[in-house]
């Protein structure tokens, strides 16, 4: 197996079309974690929606509730821009060279990560659910891929 760009002849080799999937799976995620962290406000207009509330009613009744879920906001933001980075490393590594075991445990990091996002963002009816969705398209794509590429090895 090889590692980075280099094939055994030093010469630059472009990866896999099932990793540069991965990777954007993994850029994307970044991005959205920092979209949480930097840019998303504290509630959605949605959130007030589901629940049923006016902000008013809201600090009224609970005042350190907005601080608190704008912290919540920063973690969650943190840990997708970990996850997506984790990804993008995994992808131009471990996925790129094949090694054992490694589409199983991309496929469960999919499914635990931005799947499960969307899958609850169709639960609450989010107004952010078919983009959400959209978010999952690019670990679907790096996994068949992968299994292309496999098949025509």
């Amino acid at each position: 197996m090889q590692s980075g760009l280099r094939s055994h002849d030093g010469h630059m080799r472009f990866p896999p079309f099932s990793a540069i999937s991965l990777a954007l799976a993994g850029i994307t995620l970044m991005g959205l974690g920092a979209y949480f962290v930097f840019l998303r406000p504290t509630l959605l207009p949605e959130d007030l929606r589901y629940v049923g509330v006016s902000p008013s009613e809201l600090q009224a009744s609970v005042p350190g509730l907005l601080l608190w879920v704008r912290r919540v906001m920063w973690v969650m933001g943190g840990f997708m821009v970990t996850t997506g980075l984790l990804t993008l490393y995994a992808a131009m590594t471990t996925f790129r060279v094949r090694a054992k075991g490694v589409a199983a445990v991309v496929a469960l990091a999919g499914i635990t990560s931005i799947g499960w996002m969307a899958l609850v963002n169709f639960i609450i009816d989010s107004d952010f659910k078919w983009l959400i969705l959209v978010f999952v398209l690019p670990w679907v794509v790096a996994l068949v891929l992968y299994q292309t590429e496999r098949l025509r090895a």
